[in-house]
């Protein structure tokens, strides 16, 4: 127990935290499963048709390439337009974005489920907003106007002037010889880069979980980042008339569950929804944007809005709370703990303790919100969530939990152990068989699988080393981005040994502002190759792992999930961490590494 917890009544604090910190320990035992991330299975064979686009009118016709451009840009999404957009603004020539969709929007393209919309506030979640002038229309904004958006992001910076849609990477390989990327694509092309941005995206490859007889069943499937209209009818924004007669099972309560479900349950004869861990459900409180105050902020408030946000959610202290959110809520918990102490402990000891108080007090809230407003008290009490809030990704709706009064709805709490298996007729779960004729699954995307995987493709460097072969002991790299052996070569995205934040598209701007700076500086200079040296990715390799220990009991003690390799992050080489002294510290780095104007670490010639 904490020294501070001692000092403190359970009566005055209204909830006992020993007995709290028993309750998640129970909680996370009953889902620890051995098989880790081994658990979920590759879409392939007779799951392939869950990576096809639904959404396309007609497939584009064109003639290979074996042409050459400066920068060779992979992803559509907000990675690739910040980079496209950043490269562009920095006066970069010659650029080309390589994108499998049919458009750009990346996560916003794919992810068309009813009821999709960002869970982080516009003003923050949004990239360029002060660049492009756009007002989001909502505080929470929808996800067909987000996709809108990311097209209207990609004409203002011209990168409809040489993208190639419907088109996927097979192979990048670098030459020697030409010192340049030769990009071989499904599409026949084979045309050269002096450059490569690879934003693949995090979350961008769908995963099933590894249920056994999942290949038996007989009734209808999809995945919710490739909802089936057809079948479902409907839109985006719900009307799945066509279900009114079907019996529908959803695996999955994440995110994107927790948006879709409401509509499933209008529109579905029955709808059971198989739970292994109830997300946490705060108040979404969404709203109209307030035009006069929107257009009366100041210049420079959107990079300000974003960094207010980011610090609150990495546990730092500002001023003023600018969002004022269930995000941000419980370092303003924090914060008035202290202020209430006649002589606060700031020590990091202490810190973490008062942290741990204030996260009890705001899960303590998210329960109460479960039972204030789910009627049945059994079905209440399955929905609340016994883990530290950002455990899991936090979830923020207001139609998600009284959908379960519905008669037509009913919770199939696993209690952590998952479905058991499924047959040709539907799923069994705690021991009973439930007939379906639609089975949809929100089992979310592949994290923490090998890298080149998730890509879709492999990357081979000098003397023909592959990425996967140079990762095989854990990822090497120069702040995320670089890596020896692979030069030119920008790696974008949190994926390991960057600054990890909840608002992704904040991080994504970052690493394009880093990486236009980096090519602006080769191209001024007429330098052809830019590389990390071995000297600097060592130490920055070191620099994680000693960092990465600061996250090792919060992730240890969580509930299983991505975030921490499904319950095993001692599983997982610790140098696949991200920087452990938080996204904002990360991004300082960068900053203060452009200030030094020389590249320090990156070898150039």
């Amino acid at each position: 127990m904490s020294e501070i917890s001692k000092t403190l009544d359970p009566v005055d604090l209204g909830f006992d935290p020993e007995a709290l910190r028993a309750k998640y320990r129970e909680e996370r035992d009953k889902r620890l499963r051995d098989e880790g991330n081994d658990q979920y299975v590759e879409v392939k064979g007779d799951f392939s048709h869950y990576v096809d686009d639904p959404y396309l009118d007609e497939k584009i016709d064109r003639a290979p390439l074996f042409d050459e451009v400066n920068v060779a840009i992979i992803g559509g999404g907000f990675g690739g337009l910040l980079a496209g957009a950043r490269l562009t603004e920095a006066g970069i020539k010659g650029l080309r974005i390589v994108e499998k969709a049919g458009d750009f929007g990346g996560t916003w393209y794919w992810n068309r489920y009813p009821g999709a919309a960002c869970d982080i506030e516009a003003y923050v979640y949004l990239p360029l907003l002060e660049e492009t002038g756009y007002m989001p229309p909502r505080k929470f904004i929808e996800g067909k106007d987000i996709l809108a958006y990311s097209q209207q992001i990609a004409r203002q910076f011209h990168l409809y002037d040489d993208v190639l849609f419907q088109t996927e990477i097979t192979e990048l390989r670098w030459e020697e010889e030409s010192q340049r990327w030769l990009i071989k694509t499904n599409r026949g092309d084979a045309f050269r880069a002096k450059y490569v941005a690879m934003s693949n995206g995090p979350l961008n490859r769908p995963k099933l979980p590894g249920i056994p007889g999942i290949d038996s069943y007989k009734g209808h499937t999809f995945h919710t980042s490739r909802w089936d209209y057809g079948y479902t009818g409907g839109s985006a924004d719900g009307g799945l008339d066509k279900l009114g007669d079907k019996v529908v099972g959803i695996i999955g309560t994440g995110a994107t569950a927790v948006q879709c479900v409401p509509h499933l349950a209008e529109g579905a004869k029955h709808l059971y929804v198989f739970q292994r861990t109830p997300s946490s459900i705060d108040v979404r409180g969404d709203k109209p944007t307030d035009e006069s105050w929107y257009k009366g902020q100041e210049p420079g408030w959107h990079q300000k809005r974003m960094d207010n946000f980011n610090i609150l959610v990495t546990g730092g202290y500002v001023e003023e709370d600018l969002v004022k959110d269930g995000w941000t809520e419980i370092i303003r918990n924090l914060i008035n703990m202290t202020r209430s102490e006649d002589e606060p402990d700031l020590s990091p000891e202490g810190l973490a303790a008062k942290m741990e108080l204030a996260d009890f007090q705001k899960m303590e809230q998210i329960r109460a919100r479960a039972e204030e407003l789910v009627n049945d008290p059994l079905t209440a009490e399955s929905l609340k969530p016994y883990y530290r809030q950002f455990c899991k990704r936090p979830c923020f709706h207001d139609d998600y939990l009284p959908a379960f009064n519905r008669e037509n709805v009913t919770l199939i709490d696993t209690e952590g152990k998952g479905v058991e298996r499924i047959t040709e007729k539907g799923v069994v779960a705690n021991g009973q068989e439930f007939e379906l004729d639609c089975i949809v699954f929100g089992t979310g995307f592949e994290v923490g699988t090998n890298y080149s995987r998730r890509c879709g493709y492999e990357t081979y460097g000098r003397e023909g080393i592959s990425l996967t072969e140079k990762f095989k002991d854990g990822a090497r790299t120069l702040h995320g981005m670089h890596t020896n052996g692979f030069p030119n070569c920008f790696i974008m995205g949190t994926n390991f040994q960057s600054g990890f934040t909840a608002n992704y598209p904040h991080a994504l701007n970052e690493q394009s502002l880093h990486i236009a700076y980096i090519v602006k500086h080769c191209e001024e200079g007429n330098k052809s190759i830019v590389e990390a040296s071995r000297e600097a990715e060592a130490a920055w390799v070191d620099e994680i792992i000693t960092t990465a220990r600061n996250r090792d009991k919060f992730l240890a003690d969580c509930t299983p999930g991505y975030y921490n390799n499904e319950g095993k992050p001692q599983d997982r080489f610790r140098q696949n961490d991200n920087y452990g002294l938080g996204s904002e510290a990360f991004f300082k780095i960068l900053r203060e590494w452009r200030a030094e104007g020389d590249l320090p670490g990156l070898e150039v010639s």
